[in-house]
């Protein structure tokens, strides 16, 4: 088993002073602010629906973040009728990472979602966390 890379002090106080359930405004979320570039992030991969960048705190070899570039609290708040883009497009954006990272069916790798607290959604822009270059198990802890 490949053990995580602990978080920088400053990496983890700046992602614990963005765990607001209730945020509702992209100018104070973290993922947003990530997206325009108005602070830095390790940018894996960027078009036109989505941005992936490394996570601060990786659970395995590769792991990043694909979010929209459009805020959207919660994977429950995607409508495919509504205002915030569809989840066909935000897992059409993670293939892409995925391909752009080089990472293949045969390879294998995890894709997830947290949706709310309760599932440990730590960050209040809807993410999908691709993970891989190490064995997973299931059920997933």
């Amino acid at each position: 088993m490949i053990a995580s890379v602990p978080a920088s002090a400053a990496a983890r106080a700046t992602l614990a002073s963005f765990r607001t359930p209730g945020l509702r405004s992209m100018t104070d979320c973290l993922f947003c602010k990530i997206v325009d570039g108005r602070i830095p992030g390790k940018i894996a991969y960027r078009d036109d629906d989505v941005v992936a960048f490394h996570d601060i705190a990786p659970q395995a070899p590769i792991h990043v973040l694909v979010v929209p570039r459009q805020h959207v609290r919660t994977f429950a708040e995607m409508t495919p009728d509504g205002p915030a883009p569809s989840v066909a497009t935000l897992m059409a954006g993670v293939r892409r990472a995925a391909e752009h990272l080089g990472l293949t069916e045969s390879d294998g790798y995890r894709v997830v979602v947290n949706c709310g607290e309760r599932a440990s959604q730590s960050v209040f822009h809807v993410h999908v966390h691709v993970l891989a270059n190490r064995v997973f198990g299931w059920p997933p802890g």
